[in-house]
């Protein structure tokens, strides 16, 4: 049996974690999976542990997945190696920004345009255009923005 690097002995409190996890459930499907894997590879257990191959065969993945779920709990602990890693940065960037809104905002709260009573969506939008505060929006979103911070000027 080749020597082990990434060593799992689960204490008590994150053993009794993944069996709740595991028995609820209620959780991605990968999560619990990740849960089993370190559940059956646990140093700690009774039965003893069992090793990469056998817990590939019974989860049925990769011998890759059994040994990148081992050193992700043992470099960066339980949270890390059953929960899914965050996006640093959305897939596309926000097109509308703060400083966005402030200006539509802004320019809501001036008076309209020579000829009209009162701001509408659709003159908003047409006007952030006009101003190029943005390339292009739709009214929709303007009455996002305005109902987002309760803005009752339109």
């Amino acid at each position: 049996m080749p020597k082990i690097k990434n060593h799992v002995q689960l204490s008590v409190n994150e053993r009794s974690s993944l069996l709740r996890l595991v028995s609820k459930g209620s959780s991605p499907a990968k999560t619990i999976l990740h849960a089993n894997i370190l559940l059956a590879a646990d140093e700690n257990n009774q039965q003893g542990r069992s090793s990469e191959a056998e817990i590939a065969e019974r989860f049925h993945v990769s011998r890759q997945t059994v040994h990148t779920v081992r050193q992700q709990y043992s470099e960066n602990g339980l949270a890390t190696a059953v929960g899914r890693k965050k996006r640093d940065t959305p897939p596309v960037p926000a097109k509308i920004t703060g400083d966005v809104e402030a200006r539509i905002i802004a320019m809501s709260c001036n008076d309209p345009l020579p000829g009209r009573n009162k701001w509408t969506l659709r003159l908003l939008a047409n006007r952030a255009v006009e101003l190029e505060i943005i390339d292009s929006i739709s009214y929709v979103s303007v009455g996002q923005i305005l109902k987002k911070t309760s803005s009752n000027r339109i």
